[in-house]
């Protein structure tokens, strides 16, 4: 465990003891990091999106601070694809949000490539979100991989460690979720 890893882990279990102060410092240790991660994440938004990145850490941080429950963040890795889920959700809600005042929230199903990942619109990512809830109710590790992949800007190797499978296995199941997602958005 490197020194970064080592110090968020420590400042986890004084937030979880109730270090009020702890909160601060993990905010200052990991906002460089959260940052370059909500700055992947707006490149795969549409541009009219109004979200900037510097809003998107720290509405995740509300979320990650304002929701804890001491089971989420036993490490820097939980942590981080904790965070990633968070700004995955307030995406989702601004583009439904959206959805709602601009086309009275009819969805158009459009079918997804790995190419087609960075030019996301409000329909592709709701469409992308509510096929990834019925991947996760039929296997629960792909759907945390493609989480963690397309949301969490992790690499296959990273996303394998966090989810404690061999980098190959990440590779066929990132394969296999792209196809089902694919799949079910055209549908």
């Amino acid at each position: 465990m490197n020194e970064a890893s080592r110090d968020v882990t420590i400042l986890l279990a004084q937030i979880e003891s109730g270090d009020r102060e702890a909160s601060d410092r993990l905010f200052s240790l990991v906002y460089d990091e959260l940052r370059e991660l909500a700055t992947a994440q707006m490149r795969q938004e549409s541009v009219s999106h109004t979200l900037q990145s510097t809003a998107l850490v720290h509405e995740a941080w509300l979320k990650l601070i304002g929701n804890r429950n001491s089971s989420d963040w036993k490490n820097r890795g939980h942590f981080f694809a904790a965070a990633s889920q968070a700004m995955r959700r307030i995406l989702v809600d601004a583009a439904r949000t959206r959805q709602r005042k601009k086309r009275g929230g009819d969805l158009r199903r459009q079918e997804l490539f790995a190419d087609d990942l960075e030019t996301q619109s409000d329909e592709e990512l709701l469409a992308l979100n509510e096929a990834l809830e019925q991947l996760q109710q039929e296997d629960s590790i792909k759907a945390e991989l493609v989480n963690l992949r397309y949301f969490g800007g992790f690499t296959n190797k990273q996303a394998a460690a966090q989810l404690g499978i061999s980098t190959a296995t990440a590779e066929r199941y990132w394969t296999f979720a792209r196809a089902w997602l694919r799949s079910r958005m055209s549908e």
